[in-house]
């Protein structure tokens, strides 16, 4: 594997994904602690790589992409490799259960309609946002509880799951047109039309205050009404960074355009992912 390669799978950057695996692990009872690691690293080191890396040969960026400041010239390598670590994550997932295996499939089949020049759904403003929100949240949700493997179908379509599923998709609707906010001259290059290019600098700002906020209110009403109006309030002081930096970034941003930038958007995705790591976490151990 070349270093081009190796970088454009960027597994690193599934640290910012984590927190929709956390967050479900969270809520079970006593984890499986085979299911957990295998699920684990078949998210984090196979899928969301392999999802990176076909989706950076499609694009073939020159610009800053998330987790790369500066991506290298991709080759044909990248796209094999992509279709590889996709092979892994399925061969993986047959020694936890069908159910798990089947929606690996299905989410390596659209992460590959977002990037696949045939479909390519991120030309397509609304469907791209919603599938991309939807399946990084809702469906890895449910994924994830059905990797692990201690909940029946039953309590799989209970309220009480299908909530937090939701609201892990609606922390990512709002989110999702932040990590494109800085990339809209290369998008607009190549005929991406994200939502963020369509909501325009500001208007990704204000769509994401408003979807951030709907999405804390429905967080906080999950913890106060299943668990307690404290584990509700510690959830919003763990946020509270993530509000301070975006409020900071906004105001600098108004004033000089310039810091709508590569940088500033990777300080955002970190301490958000961050801080709900650290809270999930400590909520499996206290809750």
């Amino acid at each position: 594997m070349t270093k081009s390669t190796l970088l454009h799978l960027r597994i690193p950057f599934s640290f910012y994904l984590l927190p929709v695996f956390l967050f479900a692990c969270s809520l079970s009872g006593k984890l499986p602690l085979v299911n957990l690691i295998l699920v684990g690293i078949v998210l984090h080191l196979f899928l969301y790589p392999a999802s990176n890396g076909y989706n950076s040969y499609f694009d073939k960026d020159e610009e800053s992409i998330g987790g790369l400041k500066k991506p290298p010239t991709v080759s044909k390598e990248l796209y094999w490799y992509s279709l590889l670590f996709d092979f892994l994550a399925i061969a993986i997932g047959v020694f936890i259960n069908w159910q798990f295996t089947v929606m690996l499939l299905i989410y390596g089949l659209v992460s590959k309609a977002y990037s696949h020049p045939t479909i390519r759904l991120k030309k397509m403003p609304f469907a791209g946002w919603f599938v991309a929100g939807f399946f990084q949240g809702y469906f890895t949700f449910i994924m994830v509880c059905v990797g692990l493997g201690n909940i029946s179908f039953q309590e799989i379509t209970s309220l009480n799951i299908q909530l937090p599923a939701l609201l892990s998709s609606m922390l990512l609707w709002g989110s999702y047109p932040m990590t494109q906010i800085y990339q809209h001259n290369e998008d607009r290059k190549r005929g991406d039309i994200t939502i963020s290019l369509r909501l325009g600098v500001l208007g990704t700002f204000h769509f994401t205050a408003v979807a951030f906020f709907i999405a804390t209110m429905g967080f906080f009403y999950f913890y106060s009404q299943y668990y307690s109006v404290f584990h509700a309030s510690l959830y919003m002081l763990f946020l509270s960074p993530v509000l301070l930096y975006f409020g900071y970034w906004y105001l600098r941003s108004r004033k000089n355009v310039n810091n709508v930038n590569y940088s500033n958007t990777m300080n955002l995705n970190f301490i958000s992912a961050l801080m709900m790591n650290l809270y999930f976490i400590g909520f499996y151990f206290f809750k």
